[in-house]
């Protein structure tokens, strides 16, 4: 008899294991939870979660309560009995009279090499903070927030330049077969849940808008992370003449260009967000003497264009600086 599946999420993220699961013959993906249609993007038009489309595909039915925690929630579960409930991204904490009732239990798939990054946004926060290691865990939930015991890992390079949309693509698809290897363990007993060391838990909160906010005296690569790392939201932006502008960018890498800088402007934080054209370039000092190279500028209400067309538009004058 394959093993019968509840399936609990709501992002892209989560999609690939969706359908990787509902592809194996000795699972069954009996039924999908996953958030209430929301309104979504500038119309504000209600949509469905990428999960709740992918089950709709598949002919798999939905359940989408307001909360988790109600008693409707519960007599859903009890009354389908499933062996395990896989979980990724959903966006609830899951109450213990939830986490009783598979007799598996709720295995969660989450993208961090775990304690390191628990919360909301581990991809995010991991290339923010200029990691250069990261990976997948499963685990056993609890009641806590990504404390459960540890079932399997999958460690992967962060590369220099990789964002946290490019990371999310492929951490969701090695998650995919990582559940699956999970699951097939913890059913047939290979796999000993491991208890976490909380001494080594670093956190991940939920972006807010203020994260992508441009400190010029940062030097250039930890500015760049940032960038990297904020996108697609909140991105990363600063202010000029009174208007956001959100800015993409590379650190300066050209020794002889970046020493002329230096011996011209000299590394007096008062300079930090100074602007610098230089024929089709346009370079920002940041901290330590070090500059942005900019490759990309959309200024609030406009389109998004290149450092030259940036550099005509707003006529820069001598001095100009990002964030006054």
């Amino acid at each position: 008899m394959p093993l019968r599946i509840v399936f609990c999420g709501t992002p892209a993220f989560a999609v690939p294991t969706l359908r990787h699961l509902i592809a194996q013959p000795d699972f069954q993906v009996v039924r999908v939870v996953t958030q209430p249609d929301r309104p979504r993007g500038r119309g504000h038009e209600t949509a469905s979660s990428a999960v709740k489309n992918a089950a709709i595909e598949a002919h798999i039915a939905v359940f989408q309560p307001g909360k988790i925690k109600s008693d409707a929630a519960f007599d859903y579960f009890r009354e389908i009995a499933p062996d395990v409930v896989i979980i990724i991204a959903y966006g609830q904490i899951i109450p213990a009279r939830l986490i009783e009732i598979p007799r598996l239990g709720w295995i969660n798939l989450h993208a961090s090499l775990l304690p390191k990054y628990r919360g909301a946004a581990p991809i995010n926060w991991a290339i923010v903070n200029g990691e250069t290691r990261t990976g997948l865990t499963t685990m056993l939930i609890d009641a806590g927030l990504d404390t459960g015991p540890i079932l399997l890992t999958h460690a992967a390079d962060i590369g220099p330049d990789i964002t946290a949309p490019q990371l999310t693509f492929l951490l969701a698809e090695w998650g995919a077969q990582l559940i699956a290897k999970t699951v097939r363990g913890l059913d047939g007993g290979t796999i000993t849940p491991t208890p976490q060391d909380n001494s080594q838990a670093t956190f991940a909160p939920p972006l807010k808008k203020e994260d992508g906010r441009i400190d010029w005296s940062l030097d250039a690569r930890t500015i760049y992370n940032r960038i990297r790392g904020l996108q697609p939201w909140p991105g990363a932006f600063t202010s000029l003449l009174g208007k956001r502008c959100n800015i993409w960018g590379m650190p300066l890498f050209s020794e002889g260009l970046e020493e002329g800088l230096k011996s011209t402007f000299g590394t007096d934080p008062r300079t930090n967000g100074t602007i610098v054209a230089l024929g089709s370039e346009v370079l920002v000092s940041c901290g330590n003497g070090t500059w942005l190279q900019l490759e990309f500028v959309q200024i609030e209400g406009r389109k998004r264009v290149t450092p030259r067309e940036f550099a005509s538009g707003v006529r820069l004058t001598s001095g100009e600086r990002f964030g006054s």
